[in-house]
């Protein structure tokens, strides 16, 4: 099992970004998978996740934790709704993460995982993380 992000960088106040997160030894669309950041001196935060395809809420509106989805695959926090968008492509087995409008405390290493639990945020495996910097 292997997770490999990629798309980080530098970018402005306001820029935007799209993290990949290449999977590889089982098949992305059979389990949810999260996006987490990692600022210094920050705790971990997962910022999206996207369901496993068997796990797809059958209505909009669900929660996870502190994640919500309004079209029962993606979930997000709050926070994160509108700025950051989690798609998936099954034929090249990745997720993606857009990042929009971005804020200097978006800064930090983001990484995906493998999730066993939307709510929670239990996972089992993740890669090695990808740098996103906002500068001004």
């Amino acid at each position: 099992v292997r997770l490999v992000e990629s798309g980080g960088g530098e970018v402005q106040v306001g820029g935007s970004l799209r993290l990949s997160c290449a999977v590889s030894g089982f098949t992305a669309a059979d389990y949810s998978i999260g996006w987490f950041r990692q600022a210094p001196g920050k705790e971990r935060e997962g910022v999206a996740a996207i369901a496993a395809t068997d796990e797809i809420a059958s209505y909009p509106g669900a929660v996870k934790g502190r994640f919500k989805t309004s079209d029962g695959r993606t979930y997000y926090p709050d926070s994160m709704k509108g700025r950051f968008t989690i798609s998936s492509d099954n034929a090249k087995n990745t997720v993606y993460l857009e990042l929009n409008s971005l804020k200097f405390d978006d800064s930090g290493v983001y990484f995906c995982a493998r999730l066993r639990d939307i709510g929670a945020l239990w996972y089992d495996y993740y890669g090695q993380g990808t740098q996103v910097t906002v500068s001004a």
